[in-house]
């Protein structure tokens, strides 16, 4: 008999006694009943996709990581076993951990502890403990976000460029890489990055991009991608076409280009040719698609 088999049969109470002696013996037996212990405490994740981000939001208005050390194989096995059948995605040690990833063009809204709403754009990554909220009010973000905070509450956001402290407000963050921005369109929110610290109130902007610090004005009074367009001032070419592939799933090339020449204005995330019209002709350059989610981008002066 394999160890998976062993593995299943122990799973569904249908080991002998000389089975059930052998396997209490196993070196991996500690681990596994204590995954069958916590199995009750968990929880799936709840993802959502751009049609209920979009229901969400208009009712409003009216991509863990994995862990690959060696030990966690076995866990990861009886893990499998429980997912089977169900076809859904357990947080195994951390259930008292919330984390809302999105894919390539695909968006998603949650709600704090606080009952903050937050809006995810693509390819971006929050998480918070629910479990010690009251202690440790603060999440982590990977990507970008739009928070709507309660009023009266207050916690911080957590990332990698630097760490964002809001008090019943409405804000953007952006942080990628070599791309830290702050949007404040209501209340007040508080900036702390290396030595740049800022408070910044309604329609002001932080941004350090390429270790370049810039302040400047916006009229939006919400972000514009969460009304399904990508808005850009002064912003290198390769930031641009990063974002247009998240937003559309499809990998882009470039071909004689300038990359680092400064975009100013915005696509739309509903039709690929249409956005990348938007992008090029203002640039003058040339765009080509093929079949299989292709862009190659081309100077059609060289």
């Amino acid at each position: 008999m394999t160890e998976d088999d062993l593995l299943k049969k122990w799973l569904n109470n249908e080991l002998t006694d000389a089975e059930k002696k052998a396997f209490s013996e196993r070196n991996d037996y500690g681990i596994n009943q204590e995954i069958i212990n916590k199995a009750q405490y968990f929880k799936a994740s709840n993802f959502s996709k751009v049609d209920t981000f979009k229901t969400f939001k208009d009712a409003y208005e009216n991509k863990p990581k994995a862990n690959r050390l060696n030990w966690l194989k076995p866990l990861l096995r009886i893990a499998s076993v429980f997912l089977i059948g169900f076809g859904l995605y357990f947080t195994v040690f951390n259930s008292d951990v919330v984390e809302i990833q999105t894919l390539a063009s695909q968006h998603s809204t949650t709600n704090l502890p606080d009952l903050s709403l937050v809006l995810v754009n693509a390819e971006s990554e929050l998480s918070y403990n629910k479990d010690n909220w009251e202690s440790k009010r603060s999440v982590n973000l990977e990507g970008e976000a739009y928070f709507k905070v309660a009023k009266g509450k207050t916690f911080d956001v957590i990332t990698d460029n630097g760490i964002v402290t809001v008090v019943g407000t409405e804000f953007n963050v952006k942080t990628r890489l070599n791309y830290f921005e702050v949007k404040c369109y209501e209340g007040v929110v508080k900036v702390v990055s290396d030595t740049i610290v800022r408070q910044l109130k309604v329609g002001e902007t932080f941004r350090i991009l390429n270790n370049t610090f810039t302040e400047y004005k916006t009229t939006d009074t919400e972000p514009q991608w969460t009304n399904d367009r990508s808005s850009f001032k002064g912003i290198p070419l390769t930031e641009v076409f990063e974002e247009l592939e998240r937003q559309y799933n499809v990998d882009v090339t470039f071909k004689n280009t300038n990359k680092t020449r400064l975009f100013t204005g915005s696509f739309v995330h509903k039709n690929l040719k249409n956005a990348l019209i938007s992008i090029t002709k203002p640039m003058g350059l040339m765009f080509e698609i093929s079949s299989s989610n292709q862009v190659l981008i081309y100077d059609k002066t060289n």
